[in-house]
């Protein structure tokens, strides 16, 4: 963590938590809270440079811990004038640094030009992983006038040193996240290819690849901004802030392709009907304005002084909300497509009760990071469970959808090329976005991409009375129901198993 020059003749109005701080400071304040920093038991340490002009004397930094009887007791507190948030602190705990050369521990000397130079340092041990929060006082004074650096250390590790001990593990964990994620992309490219073969490359299993890419971009950027950040404790925010945005744009589309599946597209039906489409575009805008909204609250509103959690805001509970009614819509999409197409149960069964367990997730996650982990812990747990539940609703994907023939879960069986043809037929506008109840599933694939004749001329758990036609083309077959579009001359007309 490090902050360059940024204030010059100014008040202090915003503070960066960066383990190097160079600052300007000028307040009409007696009192002001610089940063805060989670240090590990034994390892860490603070050094400081401080020079402020002689006739500012004196002036103090101020180290408080995150006991409830320190700094809960003092931080937002405007009942509580400047003596009174020093009297908390301890003094047999070196808690105070008086920047002046009567205090020896301080550095502090007088240059030619009547500015007192303070150069020094401190080591913080504890029985566990502390919050400390650093403040500059100068009670009764007539403000606090100062530049300063400090730098914030846990240990010389390049994976500790620059790190706050709550950051400990995230960028091991993001590396570990972006190979494993990068191979399940890998993955679903094979598969894709094998479908698209099979003319069987739907809109869904794209809408999964792309997710499933744009996680893995986030990832890579997220590396490389810890990467920076244990180098020189700086970083850049730019990468972190589009990890974080490829990183909700991954989760929205995975949860816009789970609601499309559960309303049966792609699986049941060519098409959403118009209202769906609708009420589709106004969720995914609500969800998408909340999570901007939540952005800027958190780069806006969240206070230094305070560790909080993302979801804990108006915003992050609103996300919680839209999560629980995508939940809700997709109960009943899955219900609604199971009553009409009750031979889809081996995808939707498995489909509907893994994915329970993934809507339920991120609520859970957050009410528990709010209420339930400590904040000296929350960042690095959370991250990894976060991760988790990511990479736990994409491989459920790759699984129930791999185009295998020992695969009874696999959702598609109407070809991209026949779409097309049902959407344009006479009855488009009577419901032939719906595919013909076909459950042949998956088992007659041969995994190549010349035509399988066995299954083109087999159709299985279709009722004798209905009639088919086959279209011939050129290097094309399609299995359509009589009537719907078949070719001008050329058909074969029969009842099922027919050849």
């Amino acid at each position: 963590m490090v902050l360059h020059p940024l204030f010059e003749n100014a008040a202090f109005g915003t503070v960066f938590l960066v383990t190097f701080v160079l600052v300007f400071l000028f307040v009409f304040q007696d009192w002001v809270f610089l940063t805060r920093f989670c240090f590990l038991t034994d390892f860490g340490r603070l050094d400081f440079r401080f020079r402020y002009p002689k006739s500012r004397c004196c002036q103090n930094i101020l180290l408080y811990f995150d006991d409830t009887s320190q700094w809960p007791a003092v931080y937002k507190r405007p009942e509580k004038n400047c003596y009174q948030k020093e009297a908390v602190l301890r003094p047999e705990n070196n808690q105070v640094i008086n920047l002046t050369t009567r205090y020896t521990w301080s550095g502090c000397m007088v240059r030619a030009d009547e500015v007192l130079s303070c150069v020094g340092g401190r080591s913080f041990r504890s029985v566990r992983e502390r919050w400390w929060y650093i403040a500059l006082s100068k009670c009764g004074g007539d403000g606090l006038q100062l530049e300063y650096e400090m730098n914030l250390t846990n240990g010389k590790s390049f994976w500790t040193k620059h790190f706050s001990a709550d950051e400990f593990g995230i960028l091991e964990t993001d590396i570990t996240f972006l190979v494993i994620f990068s191979m399940v992309f890998l993955l679903s490219c094979y598969f894709a290819y094998n479908l698209k073969g099979r003319q069987l490359l739907h809109t869904t299993y794209k809408m999964f690849m792309t997710a499933a890419g744009v996680e893995v971009l986030s990832l890579l950027f997220h590396c490389v901004y810890w990467g920076l950040y244990g180098r020189d404790g700086v970083g850049n925010g730019s990468l972190k802030l589009l990890g974080k945005l490829l990183f909700s744009v991954s989760f929205l589309l995975f949860l816009l392709m789970l609601i499309l599946l559960g309303k049966g597209f792609t699986v049941t039906r060519a098409r959403i009907s118009h209202s769906g489409s609708v009420k589709l575009s106004i969720y995914m805008t609500v969800y998408t304005i909340t999570y901007v909204i939540l952005f800027i609250y958190e780069a806006e509103f969240f206070d230094p002084g305070e560790v909080l959690y993302a979801y804990d805001s108006p915003a992050g509970y609103g996300l919680m909300g839209l999560q629980l009614l995508a939940y809700v819509w997709f109960c009943y999409a899955v219900l609604v497509s199971l009553k009409h197409y009750p031979e889809k149960q081996p995808f939707y069964v498995p489909f509907f009760t893994t994915y329970t367990l993934w809507f339920f997730a991120v609520p859970v996650m957050a009410l528990i990071a709010n209420f339930g982990i400590p904040r000296w812990a929350r960042e690095k747990i959370v991250n990894g469970i976060q991760l988790g539940i990511h990479l736990y609703a994409h491989i459920v994907f790759l699984v129930i959808t791999r185009p295998s023939a020992a695969n009874k879960n696999f959702p598609y069986h109407v070809r991209t090329s026949q779409i097309g043809i049902l959407l344009s037929s006479p009855k488009a506008g009577e419901g032939a976005e719906s595919f013909p109840h076909h459950a042949y599933g998956n088992s007659s694939f041969l995994g190549d991409s010349q035509p399988n004749f066995t299954e083109l001329f087999s159709i299985q758990s279709v009722s004798a009375k209905d009639h088919l036609c086959l279209c011939l083309h050129v290097a094309n077959y399609h299995v359509l129901p009589l009537g719907d579009h078949c070719c001008p001359k050329y058909y074969y007309s029969g009842t099922p198993g027919g050849s």
